[in-house]
């Protein structure tokens, strides 16, 4: 799951918790603590090995007291300051005030030094804030977001601009690993992505498909199976269109299909509804390359995995449900059918549970209260007032709207809260509840919901910095809770007329909070039970009663692993996150050999919130990667997890071995794949889109079809990288084939409002002329010298001085970052 923590990552920003530094009266005004917020000048960045933070006070300060909140999602032991005390308050909360008896000079700029270094400018959270007692929070201005015109992307002003590293990929060397991955070869004439298991054109007269189709006959199904397929708008229907046979058999691997579009009339039979809809999503893509003048044509298709999936983290920071749409939308388009929807971790809890309200008054909003009886302190650039961007929830409508949405594309949604651990949502909102009802002089439902042991006097910090994320595992009310859950969703899913099939536990990165809890130590004695074993023993008791309701458990490896597999329900899911180089692929393996559902979530290729490249400009998180490009995706082998190591290397850019040293058993195997997009440093729904699409595309082609380059899987083989053991020459012509199909694709995402990635340029200067070329896309370049106008790139051309460079979406209204070279 997300360990971001796991590398030196540095996170800028000045959040805010409730907290007041005890003892001080502040005789500042409101006015002043507006004014100061608005005027205190702030700056992040890299100095000799540490994060620098240099604060250039205004010539007026408040005549009282103030304190200063940043945050840093790795871990800060000792800040370098003679001015300012550093003190860690939860999560990536810090808190700054000034050291007694110092006095702060009006206009003077202070430095505070600690160590580790960011490798992005994105790693830092906005909004940072100042507090003084008894006054309303206030942002510090020049700590908030702004968005750049060219990308429509968000930015942060208040980071330097940073050099690259050893491994950063240049604009030179982008320019050359570009060039080595282009191979001259006739564009198919095919353009259905993923790409098909057989298409071919066939003899005959082109099918005028600007008419529109017409359902001729649906034999084993009815119109709502197809429907969602006919309204993604390229295929239209009309009384006098083409006539289209469709029937559902029942026969063959499910999703699969045939079709023939010829003589007049187009023939499809699929195995299934979801095979019928894929038949004419395929047709629609295909018509639209061929302006509606189909090349009659025949397709026998079926997926190489029945899981092929997307996961959208909410919890971190919320995205909308028009944004989740338009990812069914999407997902629909490109074949994939799981949806994990992960709407409860520590920073949030997203989905509103009827019996249980406090879980979205409180749990969904995060602003300056240190009891957080109103909501959850502030975390991830959420601010002192919280935002609308970041904070929010699904309503029940929402939540059955989607659920209904998705299965109509014939998406499944599986639904996901995190714990023990990454609970503190949960735990927060239980809390706060409990107050209230105690308050109101109701013990007994005070703590029926209660998450925590108030005699637990353990302390721990969790892998993101809690000290209260996880819930105890051995008192009744716990289970209760999630059982109280798990019923709702389950009723929501009814209502929606959609059974909930999977629920996804999580079960990762447990704190092991109890070693001081009496009724754990209870616990222990009467189950006879370590330590060690109560995250498996809580584990195997929501996934028995899971499996009682008819629900398949499913959970990230590292939890799962630990279980005894006589122990849980016959279907169990494990979404295999474990390091390629780090004993992710024994992992995965072994916990196939369990006869379990294997899914493969690979952090190093399948964690979109991984930089695209080793950039400063990248945005995004690189504890598992430094750069997850299109093409890493698209080369990755999910059935044949050590091959990759011929083609992957580690996160400090090595080659390294992977051996097949605990083998998959005769007649295992995985059974799917799945991409995973997490939200902490995601605050917006365009930069949701940036970091999913095109890798998203990748991805269902890995998940849809099997590329002839990739060996077999063989038991007990080792891989080197550059070993030569994969057919690299077939590679490269598969990957072209996919970008040529891809640039079709980008232009309607383009048109569907999709905020996705465009390349920035490889370029170079050599002897005064500039070149530049791109990853994929097939998209337009332009370029410019200093003080020129923007110049479209047709071929290498003389310049004099450095020259900026950038991609150009096919609107033309959109535009890469900018790179430059001399």
């Amino acid at each position: 799951m997300s360990t971001f923590i796991r590398s030196s990552l540095f996170a800028a920003t000045l959040l805010a918790t409730t907290a007041l530094v005890p003892g001080i009266s502040s005789a500042t005004t409101q006015a002043q603590l507006d004014s100061f917020a608005n005027t205190l000048g702030y700056k992040v960045s890299n100095d000799a090995g540490r994060t620098r933070i240099d604060i250039t006070l205004p010539k007026s300060l408040p005549d009282g007291a103030w304190s200063l909140y940043f945050g840093s999602v790795s871990a800060i032991a000792k800040a370098d300051s003679d001015q300012f005390d550093l003190t860690h308050i939860n999560g990536d909360n810090f808190r700054v005030t000034p050291k007694p008896g110092v006095t702060l000079t009006p206009g003077a700029t202070y430095t505070i030094y600690y160590p580790g270094v960011a490798r992005s400018e994105y790693q830092a959270m906005p909004n940072a804030y100042i507090v003084a007692d008894g006054l309303a929070p206030r942002t510090i201005a020049a700590t908030r977001t702004k968005f750049d015109p060219q990308s429509g992307l968000e930015y942060l002003p208040f980071v330097a601009p940073m050099a690259y590293e050893a491994i950063s990929l240049t604009p030179e060397r982008a320019f050359a690993l570009n060039a080595t991955r282009q191979v001259a070869q006739a564009k198919p004439d095919i353009v259905i992505l993923p790409t098909p298991l057989a298409a071919t054109h066939l003899e005959g007269k082109p099918l005028p498909l600007s008419g529109g189709i017409r359902i001729a006959k649906l034999d084993g199904g009815t119109l709502p199976d197809i429907k969602a397929a006919l309204d993604a708008g390229r295929l239209r229907l009309s009384k006098t269109g083409v006539p289209v046979e469709i029937t559902i058999d029942g026969q063959g691997k499910a999703e699969s299909y045939h079709l023939i579009a010829q003589d007049g009339k187009i023939t499809i039979t699929a195995a299934d509804a979801a095979g019928a809809a894929y038949a004419l999503t395929s047709l629609g893509q295909q018509a639209a390359y061929e302006h509606n003048r189909l090349k009659p044509l025949e397709i026998s298709d079926a997926p190489r995995f029945g899981f092929r999936g997307l996961h959208i983290d909410l919890a971190r920071n919320f995205h909308s449900k028009a944004f989740i749409l338009a990812t069914i939308d999407q997902m629909a388009e490109y074949k994939l059918n799981r949806l994990h929807l992960h709407l409860g971790d520590d920073e949030g809890w997203r989905l509103a549970i009827k019996p249980l309200p406090e879980l979205t008054e409180i749990g969904s909003h995060r602003c300056h209260d240190l009891s957080e009886d109103k909501c959850l302190l502030p975390q991830l650039g959420a601010g002192p007032q919280g935002s609308q961007i970041v904070d929010g929830y699904l309503t029940r409508a929402d939540y059955i709207e989607i659920v209904q949405i998705a299965a109509a594309h014939h998406i499944e949604v599986i639904p996901s809260f995190d714990m023990p651990g990454h609970s503190r949502a949960a735990v927060r909102s239980m809390e706060a509840r409990y107050r209230r009802l105690m308050a109101e002089g109701k013990p007994e439902a005070a703590n029926e919901f209660r998450l925590q042991d108030p005699d637990d006097k353990t302390v721990y910090s969790s892998i993101q910095h809690y000290n209260d994320n996880t819930l105890n595992i051995c008192i009744p009310s716990t289970y209760h809770f999630i059982d109280t859950v798990i019923d709702d969703i389950q009723a929501m899913h009814r209502e929606a007329g959609v059974p909930l099939k999977i629920y996804h536990i999580g079960a990762d990165e447990t704190a092991g909070a109890w070693t001081n809890s009496p009724a754990c130590q209870a616990l222990i004695k009467e189950k006879s039970l370590t330590p060690e074993h109560m995250t498996p023993y809580f584990i195997t008791q929501v996934s028995q009663m899971l499996g009682k309701k008819g629900i398949e458990p499913a959970g990230w490896s590292d939890g799962m692993g630990h279980v005894k597999p006589e122990d849980m329900p016959k279907v169990v899911q494990s979404n295999s996150w474990g390091g390629l180089f780090t004993g992710g692929v024994a992992e995965a393996y072994r916990q196939a050999n369990r006869g379990w559902d294997i899914v493969i979530s690979t952090p190093e290729v399948l964690y979109f919130d991984m930089p695209y490249a080793p950039d400063p400009k990248e945005r995004g998180m690189d504890w598992a990667s430094r750069g997850t490009d299109l093409f890493k995706v698209f080369a990755f082998m999910p059935e044949n997890l050590v091959a990759n190591a011929s083609l992957m290397t580690d996160l400090q850019a090595r080659g390294q071995t992977i051996a097949d040293t605990e083998p998959l058993e005769s007649g295992r195997k995985i059974t799917g794949i799945q991409g995973q997009l997490w939200s902490e440093g995601v605050r917006t729904d365009s930069i949701a889109d940036y970091l999913i699409y095109p890798r998203t595309l990748a991805l269902a082609e890995r998940a849809w079809h099997t590329g002839s380059w990739e060996p077999a899987y063989v038991a007990g083989r080792a891989y080197h990288y550059g070993d030569g053991q994969i057919d690299y020459k077939g590679l490269l012509s598969d990957w072209q084939n996919f970008n040529d199909r891809l640039a079709p694709r980008l232009a309607n995402m383009e048109a569907a409002g999709i905020a996705y990635r465009l390349p920035a340029p490889g370029a170079r200067i050599t002897g005064g002329v500039f070149e530049a070329n791109l990853a994929y896309g097939d998209l337009a370049i332009q370029y410019r010298t200093t003080g020129g106008k923007w110049t479209a790139y047709r071929g290498p051309v003389a310049v004099k001085g450095p020259v900026e460079t950038r991609s150009v979406a096919p609107n033309g209204k959109r535009f890469s970052r900018i790179v430059s070279v001399q």
